[in-house]
This record gives structure tokens, C-alpha cells and sequence, in this order.
């Protein structure tokens, strides 16, 4: 296959030419040098036309039919004239190595959609891949011309608070019937959800959905006072009460930008997304570098027996890596 130079890439992402797109994904996703230097100048030549899409991070418990709903959800985005693309985070695919094939037979009304566009989002094992290459992989999808993102956790833990941080608004798929409504479901995700969404509320489990909405919006009132989020009850299956969710995004995003809160709230995962990209720098650098790594591994042991405090140990390591970078900059 022919490489590209950082203007093909960005005329053809430009142009919505979805394999050079797919391939701009793969340039971002690479850990080799020069294709980290030849991404950035990809996204910053792209830069400009960043930043229009809603950007939705959807999350959910076992079983509550994420899959289908975002295969519902996105063609009737689609189906409005909206161009939507789907990025599965999943902090495990560095081990599964992630399946395209795998998205595509989940979602299989989207996948065969020309307006939609379905990548999953390997994070090399690491939470800091997920704030490096899915962040970089929604701006190339913006500047593609898709107005709708939906960013799927399929990870557990602390993937879903990342993912609410990188997104404009967060959605939590739930389901009735489960016994203790709140049972199971972190604490940290319900802080910062904007909407719970109780899908399957269709046939025999329809009252169920109503009852379990009435006990969510309980529950949230005592968990976040004031600020209860929407909760709303929806069956992908039916294809019911997806317009009238997707009704209140819309309206989260345009009184968000009438206070001036949607900027500031951009501006300020801009500068995470900074400090978050520092500190992944880093913890590679301090990994990459050979002596440095020895003596990380002897302070781990070290740790580990009793032998050293964490905190002791990594005030060693760092004043090493100054030393190290001292030396780095002195003229020959």
C-alpha cells in the first residue's frame, strides 16, 4: 500500500474518504516515532475543522442492550441526516486485539449505514491510550464530517469516568428487574452522568422500566441534591423513546452553549487532555529509558517486601529522571 504524506491524509479526511480516514485512525494508534510526528501534523493541519459534533459517551450495566441501542440510536441519527460514527473504547484489547469484524456484526443496521463509520478504540492496555488515541480519533471523525460521536465503553473501571471527561454529555444504559436498582452500578459513573437512560421498556417489562425510573430519580435525589439528571425509559428493540432522548441531548447542548458553560466545559478537557498527554509522556519515558527501568524495578521489589515507602521510592525515581534529563542537556 502506497504512505501517504500528512497532505494526503488530510485532503482525504477532509474529503470523507472513509479508508484514508481508517487509515489516519491506524497513524494515531501507531506507537512507532515517526508516525507519531506525522499524525500531529495530520490533526493539526485538521485542527479548523474540529470540534462541531456532539460528542456522547454512552456507558452501561450487563445486559442492558448497548449494542442495540447504539444500532438503533445511530440509524435513527442517520436516518435524520445526521452523520454519526461509533468508537468502542476497550481498555482489554490489547490482549483480544480489539475486532472490527466484532463492532460491525454487533451493530449490523449501522455498520452497513453510508452515513455511519464504526472503529473500536484498542487502548494498548493503558487508560492513558484511552485519553491519547480516542480523543485524537474524535477530531479526525469531526473533521471527516461526522456531527454525531458516540463513544461506547466496552472496558469496566475507570474507563467510563475517562470517557465522560473527553465527551459534552454521558449517557448510563440501564435495565428494571435487576432487585436493588443501584446495585452493582459504581457511584463514580452515576456522579457524572448526565442521563439514565432503562432500555428494554417494551412487552411484559414495560411497567417494570416505569417503576425502576421512579426509583433511579429517587435515588439520584439523595445521591446529587438538585442536579438529578433525566431519567428516561426507551427499547431499542421498538425503537421507542429514542427521538425524545436524543430531543433532551440536543437541548443539554444548547443550554450549555447559551450560558457559556459548553465552552469553558471544552477548554477545560482541553487543558486535561494536555496534562493528561504530560503525564503519559512521562511514565514511557521513565519506562523507555534503560537505567531508569532497572532502578524502577528494584524500587518496586523494594516496595513490595516492606523495605521502602512509596512515597521514598518515588521521590528516588524522580530525582534520578532530573538528573538524568541534567545530564541529557549539558554540551558535550
Amino acid at each position: 500500500m502506497k504512505r501517504l504524506d500528512a497532505q494526503a491524509y488530510v485532503e482525504g479526511v477532509r474529503g470523507g474518504d472513509r479508508a484514508i480516514l481508517a487509515r489516519a485512525i491506524t497513524l494515531i494508534e501507531s506507537e512507532q516515532p515517526a508516525h507519531t510526528e506525522l499524525a500531529q501534523d495530520v490533526l493539526e493541519a485538521l485542527l479548523p475543522e474540529t470540534g462541531g459534533a456532539h460528542r456522547v459517551g454512552i456507558s452501561g450495566v450487563p445486559g442492558a442492550g448497548k449494542s442495540t441501542f447504539i444500532d438503533a440510536l445511530g440509524t435513527m441519527l442517520t436516518g435524520q441526516g445526521h452523520r454519526v460514527a461509533v468508537l468502542a473504547v476497550d481498555p482489554t484489547s490489547s490482549i483480544s486485539g480489539g475486532s472490527i469484524l466484532g463492532d460491525k456484526t454487533r451493530m449490523s443496521t449501522l455498520s452497513n449505514d453510508p452515513n455511519a463509520f464504526i472503529r473500536p478504540s484498542p487502548t494498548s492496555g493503558t487508560l492513558g491510550g484511552v485519553a491519547r488515541k480516542t480523543r485524537e480519533t474524535i477530531l479526525l471523525c469531526e473533521a471527516a464530517g461526522f456531527d454525531a460521536v458516540l463513544v461506547e465503553t466496552v472496558g469496566v473501571g475507570q474507563s467510563e469516568i475517562i470517557v465522560a471527561g473527553m465527551v459534552d454529555f454521558f449517557l448510563v444504559l440501564l435495565i428494571a428487574g435487576a432487585g436493588d436498582e443501584l446495585q452493582g452500578i459504581k457511584r463514580g459513573i452515576l456522579e457524572v452522568a448526565d442521563m439514565l437512560a432503562i432500555n428494554k421498556a417494551d412487552g411484559d417489562n414495560r411497567a417494570r422500566a416505569t417503576r425502576a425510573q421512579a426509583s433511579y430519580q429517587s435515588a439520584l435525589r439523595l445521591m446529587r441534591g438538585d442536579m438529578v439528571p433525566p431519567v428516561v425509559t426507551c427499547s431499542a428493540l421498538e425503537k421507542t423513546g429514542l427521538s425524545e432522548l436524543w430531543a433532551l441531548v440536543a437541548e443539554s447542548r444548547c443550554d450549555l452553549d447559551a450560558s457559556g458553560e459548553f465552552r469553558r466545559k471544552r477548554q477545560a478537557q482541553q487543558v486535561q487532555w494536555m496534562w493528561d498527554m504530560v503525564e503519559d509522556g512521562l511514565r514511557r519515558a521513565l519506562r523507555g529509558d534503560p537505567e531508569l527501568s532497572v532502578l524502577i524495578t528494584q524500587l518496586e521489589d523494594a516496595v513490595g517486601q516492606g523495605r521502602a515507602t512509596p512515597s521514598a521510592a518515588a521521590l528516588q525515581v524522580l530525582r534520578r529522571f532530573a538528573e538524568r534529563a541534567d545530564e541529557a542537556l549539558k554540551p558535550d
